[in-house]
């Protein structure tokens, strides 16, 4: 019995067994002797090239994309899994590279029916149905044995694709012996199949393939090196064969026989049993291509566990060959012979599988757009190419996806979002760093410049962005509630730990509190500053964020027993100096946020003359505040005034109806206006989880605790910074 293990084996293949002789193969398939003399009988020798050129634009773009990040980075095991998902992270490239792995392990049943097409027309006494079944257990077994093996049968199935080219051109002297090369070439066809871009779209597929070396990528001595030779040097190659045979083509036969006759090639060449050969030799070599290449893509997203049972399907044998996983794409190649043979439509789904590889050509010219568009230091790859070329790429794959088939491009794309979304939420830790966090950083900084430019106040823009500062992580951890009500969901959280200690235990404290942000939506962020105490610390914090961009625009400070009110005013000075609010947060020991429900604003007396002006004295942040927290609360909120003169009482209670209109407050908010003094109503208007006051110039301990008292609530206290607007 072999014994398995996660990878103990050295690579082996080199750039001409691993990449150059698979991607060859699979370019150079049946699309080549079956259709290219199709194309060119429709559209012409002109436009035969045309369409060449075009196809091969996009997949050479694709392959100079690929070679480019395959000279960035360490490509490991699966190929073009490996790639997206080290530049995007492993959703992105398990979202891509699963449906292109079913895509690759289906391909092998459709490879085998057209080699038993292939081989039942030149044999047509053999049972079909053996016929397939047997040419899979050929290709199972070579593909099961080794990648070297296989790569030592590719070596033969080359030169067989060879001597059939040999054959085909050879033809060209039998012609010219019998009757002369009399076929003067049709420049521009008559289209009668369909128009330019559908005979495009029959074309196309025979040039992709770039992938297929690419995905033996963990079996490769240098894969740095073998995956640009490789796969440019074999897209070149066909480039060449495919232009020669579309020009031998338009000389050996009339346009109506090209496209009458499938098998022209067959019949036009010097010896037409080498370019059967050739056919089977071709649909063969596609099938054990895919055989191989299949399992490896499967046990690279298996090793790191996007697919259930992981750590089965990610084992290799001692010679390195992903054996569980070759199962596994045995089992579904046999399914889709099953069910092409009971009459399954399997022709009906071959677009989609051709969208699945074409997302994944997408996303790798993505990836160098991406990288290139960053500019990040990261990325120096060795062969260097123009933005163009992956341009070129990424639009050509969306444009043929969509010309092809677009229902089928939909579907593909709704597979490819639902995975990536399922993946999302698995949070999968990746063993590498991926350049996600540069897009993002790029885009801030983009965002950052762009602002600059703007008017300074930003009121409209306006979300609560507060600056913790504290001793003690308790202080963070019993207002935890409170925060999150009033930072959620756009908000977020600086979290200044101050300590005189080089090394303090509430580092490590707050990362967990943090984190606990982070799990919640909110954006948090916490440091620990070196000071003797709060005011110090409080000061320093303040003054390094104002000259970040992103700066707290709110100071929120805890009130506890050992601040006195010398440093409180200290601190609520150095705040106005910076053009920050400023939120005293007073807790009622008993009350707490007692059933988190109803706000209660409190309203300096803006008399004699009541009117509402452009801004608000004082009380545009308390509103704000107030609505942020009754949204997360699902709570109502009371406006609450004292006037000392029954005459005001009237004019107080319009101010209220048109503030509550014109800062646009929910819907039951509530006016109060009392006459008298203020003392006298602090308890009366107890009915309320929380109580917002102005803070007046001068911070007075002694008013603080009485409000507290008296209301028996916890309190806040808040000063605007004049850049925030209820108004707006």
């Amino acid at each position: 019995m072999i014994a398995e293990t996660q990878n103990t084996s050295t690579p082996k293949l080199n750039t001409l067994s691993g990449v150059f002789t698979p991607t060859t193969l699979t370019i150079l398939g049946a699309i080549m002797y079956l259709r290219e003399g199709w194309v060119v009988g429709n559209a012409g020798l002109g436009g035969a090239l045309l369409i060449i050129i075009i196809a091969n634009a996009i997949t050479a773009s694709t392959a100079m994309s690929i070679s480019s990040v395959a000279t960035n980075i360490r490509v490991r095991a699966g190929g073009a899994f490996s790639i997206i998902a080290q530049s995007l992270g492993l959703e992105v490239g398990g979202s891509i590279s699963l449906p292109l792995y079913l895509a690759q392990a289906i391909s092998v049943g459709f490879y085998l029916f057209a080699f038993t097409e292939g081989w039942v027309s030149i044999f047509p006494n053999h049972p079909a149905a053996l016929v397939l079944f047997v040419s899979f257990s050929f290709a199972f077994a070579i593909a099961l044995i080794s990648a070297n093996f296989a790569a030592r049968i590719q070596y033969g199935i080359l030169a067989v694709l060879g001597i059939s080219l040999v054959a085909i051109f050879l033809g060209s002297f039998a012609i010219l012996g019998k009757d002369g090369m009399v076929n003067t070439p049709q420049i521009w066809g008559n289209f009668s199949d369909g128009n330019f871009w559908q005979v495009f779209a029959v074309f196309f597929p025979a040039v992709t393939g770039v992938l297929a070396g690419v995905n033996m990528s963990g079996d490769l001595k240098d894969p740095r090196e073998s995956i640009p030779k490789g796969t440019l040097s074999a897209v070149a190659l066909s480039f060449v064969i495919y232009i020669v045979l579309a020009y031998w083509l338009a000389r050996v036969a009339s346009p109506e026989e090209l496209v009458s006759n499938l098998t022209i090639m067959v019949e036009k060449s010097a010896f037409g049993p080498a370019v059967l050969a050739g056919i089977l030799a071709a649909t063969f070599s596609s099938a054990l291509t895919s055989m191989v290449g299949a399992p490896r893509l499967l046990q690279a997203l298996a090793e790191q566990e996007i697919l259930p049972k992981g750590k089965w399907l990610g084992l290799k044998t001692e010679n390195g060959e992903p054996r569980n996983a070759m199962y596994v794409t045995g089992i579904l190649a046999i399914g889709t012979l099953i069910f092409g043979l009971s009459g399954g439509g399997l022709n009906a789904i071959a677009p989609l599988i051709t969208m699945f590889f074409l997302i994944a050509y997408a996303m790798l010219n993505g990836v160098v757009l991406l990288e290139k568009k960053l500019q990040l230091v990261s990325f120096r790859p060795l062969f260097s190419i123009p933005f163009i070329v992956p341009l070129t790429g990424f639009l050509g794959c969306i444009f043929v996806m969509f010309l092809i088939n677009p229902t089928f491009s939909l579907i593909a794309l709704s597979v490819v979002f639902g995975i990536y979304t399922f993946l999302s939420r698995r949070q999968l830790a990746a063993p590498w760093s991926d350049v996600r966090s540069g897009l993002f950083v790029t885009v801030a900084e983009w965002a950052a410049k762009r602002t600059i430019a703007l008017p300074t106040d930003q009121e409209r823009a306006w979300k609560p962005s507060l600056l913790m500062p504290l001793t003690d992580s308790n202080t963070l951890l019993g207002s935890y509630r409170f925060l999150k009500a009033l930072t959620a969901p756009r908000g977020s959280v600086r979290v200044v730990g101050i300590s005189p200690e080089k090394n303090p235990p509430i580092k490590d404290e707050l990362t967990a509190l943090i984190q606990a942000f982070a799990n919640d939506g909110i954006f948090a962020h916490s440091a620990v500053l070196r000071a003797e105490n709060l005011k110090q610390g409080a000061q320093v914090s303040m003054d390094l964020f104002r000259s970040t961009f992103f700066r707290p625009n709110i100071l929120f400070l805890v009130l506890r027993e050992e601040i006195v009110e010398k440093d409180i005013q200290s601190i609520y000075k150095n705040a106005m100096e910076n053009d920050m609010g400023m939120v005293l947060l007073a807790s009622h020991s008993l009350a707490g946020l007692g059933r988190e429900q109803t706000i209660n604003i409190w309203l300096r007396g803006q008399g004699p003359k009541w009117e509402i002006g452009l801004r608000l004295h004082n009380l545009d942040l308390s509103l704000l505040l107030a609505y942020q927290i009754a949204q997360n609360w699902q709570g109502n909120i009371q406006l609450t005034t004292v006037v000392s003169d029954e005459n005001e009482k009237v004019a107080a209670e319009n101010y209220l109806k048109q503030l509550i209109k014109l800062g646009r407050m929910p819907r039951n908010t509530q006016g109060n206006v009392y006459v008298g003094e203020l003392d006298d109503f602090l308890k009366k208007n107890a009915h309320a989880d929380l109580q917002i006051f102005g803070l007046a110039d001068r911070v007075s301990l002694e008013f603080i605790h009485k409000a507290v008292e008296e209301t028996q609530s916890t309190c806040i206290f808040v000063h605007d910074s004049g850049h925030e607007s209820a108004l707006v």
